[in-house]
């Protein structure tokens, strides 16, 4: 007797129908397989029993800027990655709602950059040391798999350089767009031989200017990049890798309803009166060996250490710091010092089980991260007056550090010829501690320490039904502590941190189904996920947010997406997503900053998202390509008393690739918002102060070079 098909058979089945007659018109081009690396298990993307995207370096860059992830990461389903405007604040990264409720800097994620992370081990991440100009590709996973990554591994995206090869290359690239932007960029790569030892290289550098789009929005950024790796053998290589960024923001705030309906390029006046504005300073390094002991054992070893300097003047009045009714405000000038560094260890094993191959990947991962965190008012009194935008008294010094220590067991068996299961365990355990250097009559000793210990399993089912067609079934448990950002402050005004705020957990479960066809790879996942003790914002007055945790959320959601190749010079990329994110519980004031009602929406979660794009992209010639982006409308508070508008916006690009001997001339020219619509790009999740939103620019151009020269 024939088994019934699931309703994802069904439903990959009539996507398959109803796209192929169109596309199968010519000979498409096949696309080569794809190794998932994010996984551990070096399967290919059909095979990988989870969603994970991959988006190619080359992709990345044509026709685009080269600034920001999120100027090429929109055909990614379930990932919401929004351009703030304002690089102060960095990205707002979401994926499947995990780090919808990040003011600024990327949390409920985890992000690494060739293996070294940048999400610290408190699950604070930033995407400001990222260089596009030299990515080889982005791997972004998503559903119950990521919680083989630890604590705040809500979705993982790993950045890869390019590897350095031959012919040796010289690069320089220039664009200009609207609002006085620029970038210039320089890279070289190339292989060369020394000895028995193959050195292979990448250094890239860039430096970014912009008035923006906004009042009070400027941005200086230099960057560089560097990978350098010796192949001692077939079966040994060390990768030295190293990148530093520095930028200087200016911050223009979030705007009222008012301000954003009829002023968008507005600021609020607190901007201009405090100079609120922002300076990072990082520069990191890391070292990975990768030696295979045998035809089936291999030993990865990773080692890094940084450094990360932040400086922000945010626009807090001076009242609010010196009222006698929050005599333990911490000022409005954050100044902060990081080092941070861990290791990696692991050890792959390609062995067999009751005569079936099974891949063992065990290891242990240490991260740490130590911060000398100082806060000062953002005025002095002067003779003449009184001054804002300055540092003045000291109101905060303490030193704070966070440390984890994961163990973690992976495991993928081919039981069947068409089974495989995997699974996975991996102990978390992270450990906050803070001691309190600034002691008065009125501030008390604040320093304390609080340590979560969590165990994280998953385990995945696939069923390969053809070589071209699979389907799988996947559950997993995370979870995610707060980061010193948001225990900083505690209810009432107490002096100290808040260590009574414990983690979130989550259980998800998910249905995937894969179908590789002539002209691509199609996907689809269904899943759910429920969370218990979500954070959530207890209270936001003068500057100082405070959280609590307040109950469950739900969010079931639905993701369709397409990419591939076809007509021969002709590429597409479709997304579309579905997700329901909401509140299980009551939590009402005064324990909560709003109500919080059984049914509400999860603020900054869009609960439909589309993502179309086609080019035409022959290996020289002219070039083009069209894209189109929809996002519905979001709620920006936990009250769901205002939501941002739903939008559609549109983008073309064209360009000229030239060759000629060693030399290749690239150009291109591109309009995003094709039709000038007015549309909030991000919001600022429960802004105290009710200013949520980050108005996206109208329509503006792009415009660029790049030239290189091949040895």
């Amino acid at each position: 007797m024939r088994r019934p098909y699931s309703r994802l058979t069904i439903l990959a089945a009539s996507v398959l129908s109803a796209t192929s007659p169109v596309l199968a018109q010519q000979p498409p081009e096949t696309l080569a397989p794809i190794i998932v690396q994010t996984t551990r298990t070096d399967a290919t993307l059909l095979e990988t029993p989870a969603s994970v995207s991959i988006i190619d370096g080359d992709s990345m860059r044509q026709g685009k800027l080269q600034v920001n992830l999120s100027e090429s990461l929109g055909s990614v389903p379930g990932l919401q990655i929004q351009n703030r405007q304002n690089y102060a604040q960095d990205l707002q990264i979401s994926i499947r709602g995990f780090g919808a409720r990040s003011a600024f800097g990327v949390r409920g994620l985890r992000l690494y950059v060739d293996g070294i992370p940048a999400t610290m081990p408190d699950g604070q991440g930033q995407t400001s040391n990222i260089d596009i100009s030299s990515i080889d590709r982005v791997e972004i996973l998503r559903g119950p798999f990521s919680a083989l990554y630890g604590n705040s591994s809500g979705g993982v995206i790993q950045v890869f350089s390019e590897d350095g090869s031959s012919p040796a290359t010289l690069s320089a690239g220039l664009a200009a767009g609207s609002y006085g932007t620029y970038r210039y960029s320089a890279k070289a790569k190339g292989l060369a031989e020394l000895g028995s030892t193959e050195l292979d290289y990448v250094l890239s550098t860039s430096r970014y200017t912009t008035q923006g789009y906004r009042d009070h929005s400027g941005t200086r950024k230099n960057l560089g990049n560097m990978k350098l790796g010796l192949q001692f053998s077939d079966d040994s290589r060390l990768t030295l890798i190293g990148n530093s960024v520095d930028i200087k923001a200016d911050d223009p705030l979030g705007l009222g309803r008012s301000a954003f309906e009829n002023d968008p390029r507005s600021v609020h006046t607190g901007a201009i009166d405090y100079n609120t504005r922002k300076t990072v300073r990082q520069t990191q390094g890391g070292l990975i060996y990768d030696q295979r002991i045998n035809t089936n054992h291999e030993l990865r070893a990773m080692v890094y250490f940084g450094q990360r300097k932040t400086t922000q003047y945010q626009a807090i009045p001076f009242f609010a710091q010196t009222s006698s009714a929050n005599p333990l405000h911490a000022g409005g000038l954050i100044d902060l010092k990081r080092e941070y560094g861990g290791a990696d260890l692991r050890w792959t094993s390609k062995l067999a089980f009751a005569g079936k191959p099974l891949t063992l990947v065990g290891g242990m991962a240490y991260d740490e991260m130590t911060e000398q965190r100082k806060g000062y008012f953002n005025f002095v009194n002067a003779p003449a007056g009184r001054q804002l935008g300055v540092q003045g008294d000291l109101r905060r010094n303490e030193t704070n550090k966070s440390w984890n220590l994961d163990p973690y067991l992976q495991a993928s068996w081919q039981f069947a010829e068409q089974w495989t299961l995997d699974a996975g365990l991996r102990y978390s355990t992270v450990d906050f501690s803070s001691n309190d250097h600034y002691i008065t009559q009125i501030n008390n000793d604040g320093s304390g320490d609080a340590r979560y210990q969590k165990a994280l399993p998953i385990v995945s089912l696939r069923y390969a039904a053809t070589p071209d067609f699979s389907l799988y079934a996947s559950a997993g448990r995370g979870f995610e502590t707060p980061t010193f950002n948001e225990i900083s402050y505690r209810s009432g005004g107490l002096a100290g941190l808040n260590f009574g705020l414990q983690p979130s957990v989550n259980t998800s479960v998910e249905l995937g189904a894969k179908v590789q066809t002539k002209a691509g790879l199609i996907t689809a996942a269904l899943f759910q996920t429920r969370t218990e003790d979500e954070i959530v914002t207890a209270e936001s007055i003068g500057g100082r947010t405070v959280y609590q945790n307040a109950g469950g959320t739900r969010r079931n959601g639905f993701e369709l997406g397409w990419t591939g190749k076809f007509l021969h010079n002709w590429r597409s990329d479709l997304a579309y997503t579905w997700l329901d994110a909401e509140y299980r519980d009551d939590c009402v004031a005064p324990a909560c900053s709003s109500a919080i009602h059984a049914g509400n929406k999860i603020p900054g979660i869009a609960r439909q998202a589309a993502y179309a794009a086609v080019g035409w992209a022959p290996p020289t010639g002219w070039r083009a390509g069209l894209e189109a982006r929809y996002l519905s409308d979001i709620q920006v508070n936990d009250a769901n008393s205002e939501t941002t508008p739903a939008y559609f916006v549109a983008a073309i690009s064209a360009g000229y690739l030239w060759r000629t001997g060693p030399w290749e001339v690239s150009t291109f020219a591109r309009l995003d918002n094709l039709f000038d619509r007015h549309y909030a790009g991000s919001v600022i999740v429960n802004e105290g102060n009710q200013r949520y939103y980050e108005p996206a620019p109208g329509r503006h151009w792009t415009a660029g070079t790049n030239i290189s020269y091949s040895f």
